[in-house]
């Protein structure tokens, strides 16, 4: 048995499988998701980096193993990261250690690198919820539930909370905030909806603003529902793969990060927002000064 211990969290193995705890004070994420074991046959590789503070810790699976993974389409911040582990100095041997010791049982049962067709791991626990922005959503595996805050769009709160049978959904697509552009939570329906509309004023989806790191914890939401469907035997669908009739829900891609930093009128614009944002009392005066300050250092 191989075990390291840390304050981000502790990773052990033994008789083919990986169980990683998140520490006390993991990214939400990881303490929403809680304790994942992962079965030696999902792993693809591991890895460990030193650095002038220790090293990480890193954990790859093999592609389609992991139901968050897929969700996030490597679109997850690095700390809410469950296959990585930030390695205190003087524990780098142990780390070391840790790292033989897997590598060797992957050669033993001779586990292949490449993708698989199914998942692996069960994903996250049921109930599970998520989200933050202008609501949460709520998957029990029967249903998904969308709950509006006071900050919502009214074309969202005027119809109250949206509950959606497991049966009624294609699949799921999560995109977190990323620099000047907001994220979302979207489920895919077999009607479609029949509009183009914002994830503000969809009431199929959450609007993600990227002022907590709470937010993220959608994205669990979007795995568990990836694996009902998974088991219900339903294709998975994207934004990228819909049929005519749900053509109109497809995104434009979303901006690079970079090329929106550098942009006087995007920056500009947010700026606009923001300041609507905070008339309408959605955002506080701290939270208003933090976020224009932050643009401000842009332009």
């Amino acid at each position: 048995m191989a075990e390291i211990t840390q304050r981000d969290g502790s990773w052990s193995y033994d008789e083919g499988r990986i169980r990683i705890v998140p520490g006390a004070k993991a990214h939400p994420v990881r303490q929403v998701l809680g304790e994942v074991v992962v079965p030696l046959v999902a792993v693809a590789g591991v890895t460990f980096e030193r650095d002038r503070k220790g090293g990480r810790l890193r954990l790859r699976l093999r592609d389609g193993a992991c139901p968050v993974l897929r969700a996030a389409e490597g679109r997850l911040p690095e700390g809410a990261d469950p296959y990585r582990l930030m390695v205190e100095a003087g524990r780098e041997d142990l780390a070391e250690y840790f790292v033989a010791e897997v590598r060797q049982a992957l050669l033993l049962e001779q586990v292949p690198e490449g993708p698989v067709e199914r998942f692996l791991l069960p994903g996250p626990s049921l109930p599970v919820s998520g989200g933050g922005g202008d609501g949460t959503a709520a998957f029990d595996g029967h249903e998904v539930r969308l709950t509006w805050s006071w900050k919502a769009k009214e074309a969202k709160t005027s119809g109250g909370p949206v509950t959606l049978p497991l049966t009624s959904l294609t699949g799921v697509t999560w995109v977190p905030a990323q620099g000047l552009e907001n994220g979302h939570l979207r489920l895919l329906t077999r009607s479609g909806g029949g509009k183009a509309v914002a994830p503000e004023h969809d009431p199929h989806a959450l609007d993600l603003w990227g002022l907590s790191k709470k937010e993220h914890t959608a994205v669990l939401v979007a795995a568990a529902v990836l694996v009902a469907l998974a088991a219900r035997g339903e294709p998975e669908r994207s934004p990228g793969a819909l049929d005519e009739a749900e053509a109109p829900l497809e995104l434009p891609p979303t901006p690079a990060p970079q090329a929106a930093a550098d942009d006087p009128d995007a920056l500009l614009r947010r700026l606009r927002e923001l300041g609507e944002l905070h008339r309408e009392g959605v955002l506080t005066d701290e939270e208003f000064s933090l976020a224009k300050q932050a643009v401000l250092r842009r332009l």
